[in-house]
């Protein structure tokens, strides 16, 4: 039986295609190298203490809508008052999300956006660089070592940040080899959706890398933020509970004062 993964990256193709066929390349391609430079997303996480990826997600393919209603640029604004570091915009349409929530974004505060997506298609690159994208998200779990080299270097070229995104310790290795510079490790298994912060402490508790660890999924509370700063984390990618009660100002408000170690 196919995985959730499998089946969302047999869809993207598809919808790659459709894509494709109403706008080419040259056009993407075009509007990418006349929009806006990019902000420096990686500056910005390290610049911050606790830094914070605010994530603005639509629904959950496992757990439905999160907030219904959602405004992408109130929320954003919401994520930049309370002192994110930098805002993920999720734009695929499983998580009911679209590259126009991601413009939204952009458009409404000054902080650097990342554009989470399945991305295995350097015309997505260009999609998200025109769209206002700063960083582009690359899942290591859908990706063979030459198409992230490809699209890695394709997304460095227009000066976007790479947020390479690993769940296990083959995966971590693979992210090195290719000198990724901010490492995600997901506590979330994208083929089953089940979440675990130990995730985080059993890859870092053997490894240390010269890149910046962002650990993602299944935070909640500044307890967690502590948790895996001491494992090793220097930012944190939180989506989901900023959203589901309702009022993302006040959770991202009590994440930021999550104690020490913060390095």
């Amino acid at each position: 039986m196919s995985s959730i993964l499998d089946r969302i990256f047999a869809a993207k193709r598809e919808e790659l295609a459709a894509v494709r066929a109403r706008v080419p390349l040259p056009t993407v391609q075009k509007i990418a190298k006349q929009v806006s430079a990019p902000r420096d997303f990686t500056q910005a996480l390290r610049a911050r203490r606790p830094a914070i990826i605010a994530e603005v997600k639509r629904a959950s393919p496992s757990k439905g809508d999160i907030l219904p209603g959602l405004d992408p640029a109130k929320v954003a604004r919401e994520y930049a008052n309370s002192g994110a570091a930098c805002i993920s915009v999720l734009t695929d349409r499983h998580f009911k999300g679209s590259l126009e929530d991601l413009t939204a974004v952009r458009s409404a505060v000054d902080l650097p956006v990342l554009r989470k997506d399945f991305m295995f298609d350097a015309y997505q690159v260009y999609e998200a660089r025109a769209a206002g994208a700063d960083c582009i998200l690359l899942i290591v779990a859908m990706l063979q070592e030459p198409e992230l080299r490809r699209l890695q270097d394709t997304a460095h070229d227009l000066g976007m940040a790479v947020l390479v995104e690993v769940h296990n310790a083959p995966e971590f290795d693979l992210a090195e080899q290719i000198g990724a510079r901010v490492i995600g490790i997901n506590n979330r298994d994208l083929h089953s959706f089940v979440t675990d912060l130990a995730v985080t402490e059993r890859l870092l508790a053997v490894r240390r890398s010269a890149a910046l660890i962002v650990s993602e999924s299944g935070i909640d509370a500044p307890v967690d933020l502590t948790r895996l700063a001491r494992a090793g984390a220097g930012a944190f990618l939180i989506g989901e509970s900023l959203l589901r009660g309702g009022d993302p100002r006040a959770k991202l408000t009590d994440l930021m004062k999550a104690p020490a170690p913060m390095r």
